[in-house]
């Protein structure tokens, strides 16, 4: 079962999204799908069949992110999590071989735009690095083994300010 949690930016994202598929989209996409049947046999004509393909994709995706929303459950920034690794952080890591990541913590809604940093809460990564603080050690199991990761800096954003927990 997937999480619900979603960033403000995340869920911001997503009523853009809703609001721009069902406010521009689809209207444009319906007057050419209404065009098109007006040519006449519809069987025929791939104007009308691609068009309406793309306005039933518009209509999946406009009843997925309407139910999608009510579920998710916005994660703001508490000073509590000051100084440790929970949902919504960035999080510098470094592991022995000397590689370094930066990665942020967020809901699998907010992996669709495959950002390279986003990391779900689900994933194996972020369950190993939740609750650690700097200079923790963070074991992640892979296919090819146990790794070490290494916290270096922990970052949270509120309403675009970034506040920093680094050492």
């Amino acid at each position: 079962m997937k999480s619900n949690l979603i960033t403000r930016g995340g869920h911001d994202k997503l009523v853009a999204e809703l609001k721009h598929l069902w406010h521009d989209e689809r209207p444009e996409i319906t007057k050419k799908v209404n065009w098109a049947a007006s040519l006449g046999d519809r069987s025929e004509n791939a104007d009308y069949q691609y068009n309406k393909q793309l306005l039933r994709k518009i209509d999946r995706r406009v009843r997925y992110l309407g139910k999608r929303l009510e579920e998710l459950r916005i994660i703001d920034y508490s000073p509590e999590q000051a100084g440790k690794v929970y949902f919504g952080a960035w999080v510098d890591i470094e592991n022995d071989d000397g590689e370094q990541k930066t990665i942020r913590i967020v809901g699998v809604d907010e992996i669709y735009d495959h950002h390279p940093q986003h990391i779900s809460i689900d994933s194996p990564m972020a369950k190993a690095l939740l609750g650690k603080q700097v200079d923790d050690e963070a074991e992640v199991f892979t296919p090819s083994g146990k790794k070490t990761w290494y916290i270096n800096a922990i970052r949270y954003e509120t309403h675009g300010n970034s506040l920093d927990s680094t050492n």
